[in-house]
């Protein structure tokens, strides 16, 4: 039987970027290095993540919901690691198979591109020296998305089959909670972003830096009450941790995704990682979280978050 504990938070490229006061910094540090503790008692031999993607690694040319990785490799945006990753690709493959004999369509990708969605969490929770690892795709920007119970349905059936794995595994769910950052879509992008998001262009290092300085600026303005961003919802944040910290998951399979956006921003939608991380903890038994941590973030704009979970 394996062993398996979980750990989810939220990511933000600003936090390896010029901004966020010291004393928000100094806080949410403080907290990952207890979130950091746990998993270094864990001691995880695999580390299942769930992460999403910001037109990094997958694009509207191709926009599965779920995707799985037999091989990952970080292309080192907003200061996170970039080059190939270690990655479990006989238990990916596995992984994938049980999804889909669970009636799951996940796809399957042998050059994976991940961002700081992915690795930001494993740079912060391992350094360099990051146990092996499959990553799991969940869009989460993209719209259309689709229904929640299919997220959940996609962590049970990894949660079933890690029951059968006779390793210790580390659910690591990435993202969320209330945000609306600018990021296009579709629908919303200006011309000039569509061959990025539709296309996969490269971009520039002069184009990333451009991007830096405008997350930068947008998240000042937002911190200072002058952005026609949506703002934060930290009792719609503290209601979904509520129904995690309940064992409540099962709720999530009403939730419209209009509702979500309407309610949260549009980049709420990460939740799915922590709806998938957290059902897969559930198939395998009644689970209690430990680490309770929650800031409503506006210089990250970002309701950030930090669970960690056993089960009981």
């Amino acid at each position: 039987m394996s062993r398996v504990a979980l750990c989810c938070m939220s990511h933000s490229p600003l936090l390896n970027l010029p901004g966020p006061s010291a004393d928000l910094l100094q806080d949410i540090t403080a907290q990952l290095q207890t979130a950091t503790a746990f998993v270094r008692d864990f001691d995880p031999e695999l580390v299942v993540v769930f992460s999403p993607d910001h037109y990094n690694g997958f694009f509207y040319r191709l926009m599965p919901p779920f995707c799985i990785g037999t091989a990952a490799t970080g292309v080192g945006d907003y200061g996170t690691r970039s080059g190939p990753l270690d990655v479990a690709a006989d238990t990916a493959t596995a992984m994938a198979t049980a999804a889909w004999d669970a009636g799951v369509d996940v796809s399957l990708s042998a050059a994976m591109d991940v961002d700081h969605g992915t690795v930001q969490p494993l740079d912060t929770l391992f350094g360099d020296r990051t146990p092996p690892i499959v990553p799991v795709f969940i869009n989460s920007v993209a719209t259309p998305l689709g229904p929640l119970k299919r997220v959940r349905a996609l962590g049970t059936a990894i949660g079933d089959y890690l029951a059968g794995v006779d390793k210790r595994v580390l659910l690591l769910g990435s993202g969320g909670l209330s945000h609306d950052p600018p990021v296009p879509t579709l629908a919303t992008a200006p011309p000039a972003a569509l061959d990025r998001i539709v296309g996969g262009a490269p971009m520039s290092a002069d184009a990333r830096a451009a991007r830096q300085d405008a997350v930068i600026a947008a998240a000042h303005a937002f911190a200072h009450g002058d952005s026609p961003l949506q703002p934060l919802n930290p009792d719609w944040d503290h209601a979904f941790l509520d129904l995690l910290d309940n064992d409540r998951l099962a709720e999530v399979d009403g939730w419209r995704n209009e509702w979500i956006a309407a309610e949260a921003g549009n980049s709420a939608h990460e939740v799915r990682t922590w709806v998938a991380a957290f059902a897969a903890l559930s198939a395998l038994g009644a689970y209690k979280t430990e680490q309770r941590y929650y800031r409503a973030a506006p210089e990250l704009i970002a309701g950030f978050a930090i669970r960690t979970a056993v089960l009981s």
